[in-house]
């Protein structure tokens, strides 16, 4: 695992820890907008945390059981929820209730091991069950329903039994749903049909444990029984509409990551915001481990984050900085930053540092944008060009939408059944912050 020493100026992924919370959680979970951070308890409930103020502005109490994942709606309104007692629980952070306002409680017949709400609509959930289910639970009230997603049986062996579902996650866009395996397969559906598009072989994975996307979804991270990270490239799935016909591939890592000297296994692993960074959680149970690979430089190993002798369970990286919630066995929240130390010289190479004032003398031009006769130079190409006073402006440009710029068209008919009957979680509600009194 040796590698180049990094130049400290282009550093963009953390290095040290800026504060701890203790709050007796499993795993932790940033927010999209970066502020908040929802973390998950054994006990049963869930706390929201204000990294501004690192005080606890909201608990989540409903669960008898341990709680198994949260997740965020794209704007941080809603919360979600998954227990051991069989239930998943949806909150409107909105609401001036303490705790707050359930939208909606959805029960299984099996405890949940994870649940998620889709990229562009909280009425729309995907929960993996502890009995190797996987199911998409429509809660919109035109396409109300609970559809279970399972590989189809193959005609030559109809007898074959079906690999546990492992692990379940939306991508990025919401089309379509990757789910791992116990037999070292991924699976791809489509989110709307609920139909298998997809069906990709790992070689000598074994179970799988953990999905992660890149931005954009075009790149997918695994974490496996065989103590593996791997990244993909994934191919252009086709419609339902065009065919019946699943892919059938196996995928070929771009990298492997692993750690050659105490050959640990991995909790978690999960992407910087950019793509550029993967950090993967160590299951060391003597420390608290967080690797961190370049993917930009051909997946080269850049750094190891030391944490201290609480080992490891959980590891989330902030949606829009170099920053990483990591959480230990014994409940407390590590928040990694990158300090930045004040080194002037790096913004004007003829800057230099001295060590006692000197008198200085400014020239008449030094600090002008532009030298006065390259200014009057453009001027009088400008003055010299003709002026077409005959043609009519051109028409603005057209707007981009951002998820056109994903790959990801507003006309896709993936995205007009996501988006049909759309949430109430926009731009600008706000949270009532209710702190915790300091007399208990």
């Amino acid at each position: 695992m040796n590698a180049n020493l990094p130049n400290p100026f282009n550093i963009t992924y953390p290095t040290a820890v800026q504060s701890s919370l203790p709050s007796q959680a499993s795993f932790a979970q940033f927010d999209p907008s970066g502020r908040f951070v929802a973390a998950g308890l054994p006990i049963g409930s869930a706390r929201i945390w204000d990294l501004g103020t690192k005080s606890t502005v909201r608990w989540l109490e409903g669960h008898v059981k341990g709680v198994t994942s949260v997740d965020w709606s794209r704007h941080s309104r809603y919360v979600l929820t998954s227990s051991k007692d069989w239930n998943v629980i949806i909150w409107d952070l909105a609401s001036d209730t303490d705790p707050p306002k359930r939208v909606t409680t959805v029960r299984f017949d099996a405890p949940v091991t994870s649940a998620a709400f889709h990229p562009r609509n909280s009425q729309i959930l995907l929960v993996l069950l502890s009995i190797g289910e996987a199911y998409i639970v429509d809660l919109r009230k035109e396409q109300r329903g609970r559809f279970e997603l399972f590989e189809p049986v193959e005609e030559e062996e109809p007898s074959r039994q079906r690999a546990a579902i492992t692990v379940a996650r939306f991508d990025p866009t919401g089309r379509h749903v990757f789910v791992g395996t116990s037999n070292g397969h991924v699976l791809v559906f489509n989110t709307r049909t609920k139909t298998m598009v997809a069906r990709h072989r790992i070689n000598g994975a074994g179970t799988m444990k953990a999905l992660d996307f890149a931005k954009g979804g075009r790149r997918l991270a695994t974490n496996s029984s065989d103590r593996t990270l791997r990244q993909f490239n994934l191919p252009l799935y086709p419609s339902p509409a065009l065919g019946s016909s699943i892919l059938e591939s196996e995928l070929e890592p771009t990298y492997r990551f692993t750690d050659p000297i105490n050959k640990v296994a991995w909790h978690t692993m999960c992407y910087s915001p950019d793509g550029e960074w993967l950090a993967g959680g160590a299951a060391d149970n003597a420390a608290h481990k967080i690797y961190v690979w370049d993917i930009v430089n051909e997946g080269q190993f850049a750094a190891t984050l030391d944490g201290g002798r609480e080992p490891l369970v959980h590891v989330h990286w902030h949606p829009h900085k170099p920053a990483i919630a990591s959480t230990t066995n014994q409940g407390n929240i590590l928040i990694w930053h990158c300090p930045t130390p004040e080194r002037w010289g790096a913004f004007a190479g003829g800057f230099e540092e001295v060590d006692e004032n000197v008198e200085y003398e400014e020239r008449e031009d030094e600090f002008d944008i532009e030298d006065e006769a390259i200014i009057r130079q453009r001027q009088q190409a400008t003055e010299d060009q003709p002026v077409d006073v005959l043609t009519s402006a051109s028409p603005s440009s057209p707007t981009i939408h951002r998820s056109a710029l994903n790959g990801v068209s507003e006309e896709d008919e993936d995205m007009k059944w996501a988006t049909d009957d759309p949430d109430e979680d926009y731009v600008g509600w706000k949270m009532k912050v209710l702190m915790e009194d300091e007399d208990e």
